[in-house]
């Protein structure tokens, strides 16, 4: 884990600032330190760098920003100006090179438009680099981040959202207190605001995608320390089988999917009917890649072609090189397509317009959600909290354990007894009552076919093409499921929805 406090002290010159400077420097670990508005010349930061015990220092020219990091860090600042300060580091931890721009923004929104500029530059000449800008922007990006005092005038945050939208910036996930900075006054005139933050572009979020932000408690200034952790990137874990709705438009699909559904298995219909799943799973894993393969790579191979074949129509004009760029264009324009598919699927846009195509958005969604997903600590019951992946694990593993291996305590039934009875006998039976077919039908006809899959995998529009999952016909006591062996046989029924007004 790597560690950085970024910090608006509003002048460090207090000893309070100094001594919790050094106390959370010591608790978190922290690697790089930048403060704010230290309201101090630069030439005593070499004094301020022996105190807090780092290693190097550096400022921006007007000394609004100090930077302050250890030998782990290889630190180049590749541009600062007034308002901002841009490195390129590498950590020994971290598996490759990385940018940070911390900011100290203007208070007036004129004056903050050359900051703008040079984030736009940045985000321009370093977009495959991953790239982080934090600090404190002076300035809101939504009124929910504003508490107290007159209406805010979202007309001064135009300017910062058209940049963050213009880079392709994602504000990072935050721990509690949601607002940064209060005026500090009585109970009647306090104002709270959101005015620091970090975000990150896309290559950030693929390369460090757990890193998380902290709200640290306000001791010594009007504004909330910021802790960012940062975790590099570890190996994969396992892949999961997930469906894509896209498999089904090859025409192969239903003849694979029959062909491996119909293989006997011998055993009761609940593990059978696992069994062929888990093995279905399987086979379609190996179909998609030998259908598609690297749809991803595809389009960039595809991308760089076309250019080619558009420099050489452009020497050479002849009939043969312009029906091969032609035809090339047709299958670049296919794989777009069917990118397009598996990403919008892998982000559940459902209000997402068709040819609205912009697959580097829906790649940030994606590790957006993921980063959103992942656990980055975890609270135990003594409260204390605990972090690492193989400590989070622990604690899980023993946490359930627990509930499992219980001691036992029957539960006094006799106060249910004083609870009337809402549901008669007979809607009890009715409710027990075994699913028709037609029933299940009017189900999954009603269900959205890009929801989320279940833990086979499967989702519902899976359900609706082959069918297969409808085959959890219920009959005799003797076993829980019963199926047709043949999943060929509902295909037909299953391929077309329910009449108007029949389904649910």
């Amino acid at each position: 884990m790597i560690s950085t406090i970024i910090w608006n002290v509003r002048g460090k010159n207090t000893q309070a600032v100094i001594e919790r400077l050094k106390n959370l420097k010591n608790i978190h670990h922290v690697s790089m330190l930048a403060i704010l508005e230290p309201f101090s010349d630069n030439t005593n930061i070499n004094i301020f760098k022996s105190m807090l015990a780092m290693d190097h220092a550096v400022s921006n020219p007007n000394g609004k920003i100090w930077l302050f990091w250890i030998n782990d860090i290889t630190c180049s600042v590749i541009e600062n100006d007034e308002q901002q300060i841009t490195c390129e580091l590498n950590h020994t931890k971290a598996s490759a090179k990385y940018i940070k721009t911390f900011v100290y923004a203007k208070c007036k929104d004129y004056l903050r438009r050359p900051l703008w500029d040079r984030l736009l530059h940045i985000a321009d000449t370093r977009d495959t680099t991953p790239w982080c800008t934090v600090g404190d922007f002076n300035v809101i990006k939504e009124t929910d981040e504003k508490l107290g005092g007159i209406p805010y005038n979202m007309r001064k945050s135009i300017d910062f959202i058209g940049v963050i939208e213009a880079c392709g910036l994602i504000d990072l996930a935050f721990n509690v207190p949601k607002f940064t900075w209060s005026n500090q006054r009585g109970v009647n005139f306090r104002i709270w605001k959101r005015l620091d933050r970090a975000m990150a572009n896309d290559k950030w979020l693929h390369v460090m995608p757990h890193t998380s932000v902290t709200h640290l408690p306000s001791v010594g200034s009007d504004h909330y320390p910021l802790l960012m952790e940062m975790y590099a990137k570890t190996d994969e874990g396992i892949k999961y089988f997930k469906f894509l709705n896209v498999w089904t438009s090859q025409p192969s699909f239903h003849e694979t999917v029959t062909q491996y559904w119909t293989r006997p298995i011998e055993s009761n219909p609940m593990w059978t009917f696992h069994q062929k799943l888990k093995r279905l799973a399987s086979t379609l894993s190996v179909w998609s890649k030998e259908q598609f393969g690297d749809i991803y790579a595809k389009v960039r191979e595809y991308e760089e072609r076309v250019k080619v074949m558009e420099e050489n129509l452009i020497h050479n004009n002849t009939e043969e090189n312009r029906a091969q760029l032609h035809s090339t264009n047709a299958e670049y324009i296919k794989c777009m397509k069917l990118e397009d598919s598996i990403l919008k699927y892998k982000t559940q846009l459902q209000w997402f317009k068709e040819r609205d195509g912009n697959s580097k958005y829906f790649h940030a969604l994606i590790r957006g959600r993921r980063r959103r997903l992942f656990i980055h600590k975890i609270l135990k019951d003594n409260d204390e909290w605990v972090q690492g992946y193989e400590q989070i694990a622990q604690v899980a593993c023993e946490y359930f354990q627990n509930i499992f291996t219980g001691n036992q305590e029957l539960i006094d039934e006799l106060p249910m007894n004083c609870i009337p009875r809402m549901v008669s006998q007979e809607h009890n039976e009715r409710m027990k009552a075994m699913p028709t077919i037609q029933e299940l039908k009017e189900v999954v006809y009603s269900m959205n076919p890009n929801s989320t899959a279940g833990p086979d995998g499967m989702n519902v529009f899976f359900s609706r093409s082959a069918g297969i999952s409808l085959k959890r016909i219920v009959g005799s006591g003797s076993g829980f499921l019963q199926w047709p062996d043949d999943p060929q046989i509902l295909l037909t029924y299953l391929s077309d929805p329910p009449p108007q007004g029949e389904s649910a």
